[in-house]
């Protein structure tokens, strides 16, 4: 689902923008810029900072062996630690395995042996204060439960970039996985390593000193559970799935059903099966009742609903994919649409803005009666042409062009009248209202650019009947 506290929307934006990091799809995800950390060569701060009381030595150069660190680690709960001197060398900025010695038990009693390598084990950065990082804990926290109880389980290691032990003691109770100490120092040295610049972040901790593997934030994100084991041969799999589902090449059953839901719901809640839309010519409407230009496209598409229902019956039909952001929104938006739509919260509203790349609302994937996707634009197509465009095949959006051609021949580039004081140029817009008859126009138009001053083709004086109002 999308993240609507990310959504944003101007007086003069004809569209509304939503929160996904998204990606794999890294279009739709949230995350805190570290730009509060920058120092010397690094984009670290004095946030993270060494202690003052902390001790120093002196190591003579050539001489220094790499610290080893003792750091006693509770699971889940806060930590406490011992930790040996951390030296300055970059070439000793990664915390290696071998540098941690043991870690305790989740009940404090006792030592167990260190991480089982055999298990993917991802460095967590992030911290108390940061809302995206907040939100993201609270899905990571849901897959680590479930895949733990599914015995297919990977490790996770809390790396704090709170601003005070307080906050990171607090934030740390939440976490059923392992917490390294707070301690700036061994932030500082995650972050330059692996080239933190943002939080959250999740990157794989690899036993090669020199390898920094890409995070993984926005692809378990978009993929949650399916996303195991988090690894860019399983990304490459599932994007090759959503590029066969973007071409149509599933069923309408696997994009928009799941295992446990094979219908979608009216505005009264009842139930209609997937499969009654077998042969038809769909509309995937991607909406949200806050979004005004959303409010606005709608009245647009239900006049090509209602006008479609009555000359093409039976043969089109749309799906409302909602971003409302909550329950109450969505159940207001659905009790006037004719149409049906996808159940609030159901996790294909996310799979299907992953799989047609939807970051902006209003928008109109058009699918046509075979399953095969006709159209990303259909919100333009709809909006320029209305229900001329059906079936909204690209052999009729080029026959509908042509049309639009043939009739701007012989219009002229501007023009006087007397209706108006300043010259009319010749434009074209998607809608209007003529200035002269009072009627709605589309397409071609002469517009005065100083006055919003609108005028048929046919208002012109001495125009002939041969352009008649579209």
């Amino acid at each position: 689902m999308f993240h609507v506290e990310s959504a944003t929307w101007t007086e003069h934006d004809s569209e509304s923008r939503i929160g996904r990091g998204n990606k794999s799809i890294n279009h739709h995800r949230n995350s805190f810029p570290l730009l509060f950390l920058g120092s010397r060569n690094s984009r670290l701060s004095s946030s993270l900072k060494t202690p003052r009381n902390s001790k120093r030595r002196n190591h003579q150069a050539g001489t220094r062996k790499a610290p080893r660190l003792k750091i006693f680690v509770h699971l889940g709960c806060v930590a406490q630690f011992l930790m040996g001197e951390l030296g300055s060398d970059p070439g000793n900025s990664c915390l290696s395995l071998q540098e941690i010695e043991l870690l305790l038990s989740s009940d404090g009693k006792g030592s167990v042996p260190w991480l089982d390598q055999k298990r993917p084990t991802f460095l967590f950065f992030s911290a108390n204060w940061c809302r995206p990082c907040a939100n993201f804990t609270k899905v990571l926290v849901e897959i680590y439960k479930t895949l733990k109880s599914t015995e297919r389980e990977f490790q996770v290691i809390f790396v704090s970039l709170d601003r005070d032990e307080a906050s990171f003691a607090e934030y740390s109770r939440s976490m059923p996985w392992l917490v390294l100490p707070f301690d700036p120092r061994i932030s500082r040295r995650l972050c330059e390593h692996y080239k933190v610049a943002h939080i959250p972040s999740l990157i794989l901790w690899s036993s090669d000193s020199n390898a920094v593997e890409e995070d993984v934030v926005g692809f378990v994100e978009d993929y949650g559970v399916d996303a195991f084991p988090f690894t860019r041969k399983r990304r490459e799999q599932l994007e090759a799935m959503d590029e066969a589902l973007r071409i149509g090449a599933g069923s309408l059953q696997a994009l928009l059903g799941s295992p446990e839901r094979d219908y979608l719901i009216s505005g009264e809640g009842k139930k209609i099966p997937i499969s009654d839309l077998a042969g038809k010519t769909v509309g995937l409407y991607f909406g949200g009742q806050w979004s005004p230009p959303c409010r606005s496209f709608a009245h647009q598409l239900l006049d090509v609903y209602d006008e479609l229902g009555v000359s093409e019956p039976g043969k089109f039909e749309v799906v409302f994919v909602s971003s409302d952001s909550n329950e109450d929104e969505f159940d207001q938006n659905t009790s006037s649409m004719p149409w049906p739509s996808i159940p609030y919260r159901d996790k294909a509203l996310k799979k299907l803005s992953r799989i047609f790349l939807v970051n902006r609302i209003p928008a109109v994937v058009l699918l046509g009666p075979d399953g095969k996707t006709l159209s990303t634009n259909g919100r333009n197509l709809i909006t320029s042409h209305g229900a001329k465009a059906f079936p909204f095949t690209e052999t009729k959006i080029t026959d509908l062009e042509r049309l639009l051609e043939k009739e701007r021949e012989g219009l002229p580039e501007q023009v006087s009248d007397p209706k108006h004081q300043h010259e009319l140029k010749l434009d074209r817009a998607m809608a209007y209202v003529c200035d002269g008859c009072t009627r709605p126009g589309r397409f071609w138009v002469f517009s005065c650019n100083n006055c919003n001053f609108d005028l048929h083709p046919q208002c012109l004086q001495g125009s002939p009947s041969a352009y008649p109002i579209p």
